[in-house]
Order: C-alpha cells, then structure tokens, then sequence
C-alpha cells in the first residue's frame, strides 16, 4: 500500500489524501469493522479552496456520496465545471448537481487501463 500511495504522490498535478481508520467493534465472524475517517472533509476543503482562488476551471470527483455537496456547490458558484465519476448508484443530489457525468464500468476500465509491462 504504501508503494502504491508513493507511486501515486510522484504523479504531476496529483494530490493524496489520508484519512485515519475508525475502529468501530467486530462483526458477527470477529472480524474487525474499520470506517474512514476525515478524507471527505480535506477533499471538499481543497475544491473549495482551489475553485474560491480561481485555480481550477474543472474539477473531477470519484464519489458517489453527498459528503461533497457543498464542496460541489461552492466550485460550480466560482465557475468550476464539475465532472463526476461514479459507481452505479450515486447519490441523486450529488448526480443532478454535477455538470458532467461518467459512470465507472468495464468498458471505462478497459479503455483506461496501462497494458501490462
């Protein structure tokens, strides 16, 4: 994992953000239940900030969630074009508010995928 977060940070114009892992009790088996915990909130954060100082003109979110609404609202007021990339139920709100959007299936996978080195 870190190899990967490593390789991903060395990206141009590409930023990582860690949240923290919430334990939150066992399941029926014991295994552990984890929950992410603050990476939303540094996501909206940074579109809210680069979108207020006009340092971006579109913004894409892999999401499906409305944590990001108001984050979402705030870049689209500044003249943001906000894409979406989405699983297969995102959220409605989230959806409609959206200026593009782009659902994530096998096809997009296969298109955006690096052949095997």
């Amino acid at each position: 994992m870190q190899s990967f977060v490593s390789q991903l940070e060395r990206l141009p114009r590409f930023h990582v953000r860690l949240g923290k892992l919430a334990y939150r009790g066992e399941r029926a088996d014991g295994s552990p239940i984890f929950v992410q915990k603050r990476v939303d909130i540094m996501l909206g954060v940074d579109l809210t900030l680069v979108a207020s100082k006009h340092q971006i003109s579109t913004a894409i979110l892999v999401a499906g969630d409305s944590d990001l609404l108001p984050a979402v609202e705030i870049a689209r007021n500044e003249g943001v074009l906000v894409h979406l990339v989405h699983g297969p139920n995102p959220h409605r709100e989230l959806w409609d508010r959206c200026d593009e959007r782009t659902l994530i299936s096998q096809t997009l996978i296969d298109r955006v995928r690096r052949p095997a080195e």
